[in-house]
């Protein structure tokens, strides 16, 4: 049966109850439902707990996609705890700092693509810190002109909502395409679109805040050359 993604519904969503569908050879718990998001796309797995109905309690350090079913999610418990049985009732509890921090920069950098608007060639989410690698010919980028930037669209306090489209719809109109800084994954029959207000629209499965004013002040604290027409720029919550 595949697990329920509730954060794909309410990504403010901090806990649920859900049953233990099973637990794999290695502990791996897998629910019929999560609030824990899964690592894929630059964003890594969430943590927290399961709280078992006498008070136990089995602590989470990540979740991921169970490599031989991608429609499950396996909970991934930290090593030394005792395993809830198939058919228990758990309630799942998430990090929700953690998560919190994730879903802050990973709207930052969605607006950092519409600041940079080079081809994107790879990103990774931290604790509050993240990063997006460009296709970018030449050097030359500037720390504090970039921040400013991001910063002054941050500060637009622009809503993000979420909608989803069909293969079928994208190629009715091709046009939206256009308006997005990546080209959408095709493939599982429907795309999820992004939009922040009218900034940005771009596909991704990540979480992100409701409104920009809930990022904060960003800076950049570091551009890399990673090869001819390769830069890697960070950015980190001040």
């Amino acid at each position: 049966m595949p697990t329920e993604l509730l954060f794909r519904q309410d990504a403010y969503l901090k806990e649920t109850s859900a049953r233990v569908e099973a637990v794999n050879e290695r502990g791996g718990v897998i629910l019929d439902r999560t609030v824990f998001y899964a690592t894929g796309g630059g964003q890594p797995g969430d943590a927290g707990k399961l709280v078992r109905a006498d008070g136990s309690e089995i602590t989470i350090g990540t979740a991921i996609y169970d490599p031989d079913d991608k429609s499950r999610v396996i909970h991934v418990p930290l090593e030394g705890q005792a395993a809830p049985h198939p058919g228990e009732t758990v309630t799942v509890v998430l990090d929700w700092e953690r998560r919190l921090k994730r879903m802050r920069i990973h709207t930052a950098l969605h607006l950092l693509s519409v600041v940079l608007s080079y081809p994107v060639t790879g990103g990774a989410i931290g604790e509050g810190d993240g990063r997006l690698d460009f296709d970018i010919p030449e050097g030359g980028l500037d720390k504090a002109e970039i921040s400013d930037k991001l910063n002054v669209l941050i500060a637009r306090n622009a809503d993000v909502s979420e909608s989803w489209i069909t293969d079928e719809e994208l190629d009715a109109n091709p046009g939206l395409v256009k308006t997005m800084s990546v080209k959408p994954p095709r493939g599982s029959g429907r795309v999820r679109l992004v939009a922040i207000g009218d900034i940005d629209l771009q596909p991704c499965g990540g979480t992100h805040v409701r409104n920009t004013a809930e990022i904060g002040l960003v800076a950049v604290t570091d551009i890399e050359k990673k090869g001819k027409q390769n830069r890697r720029v960070r950015i980190a919550l001040a």
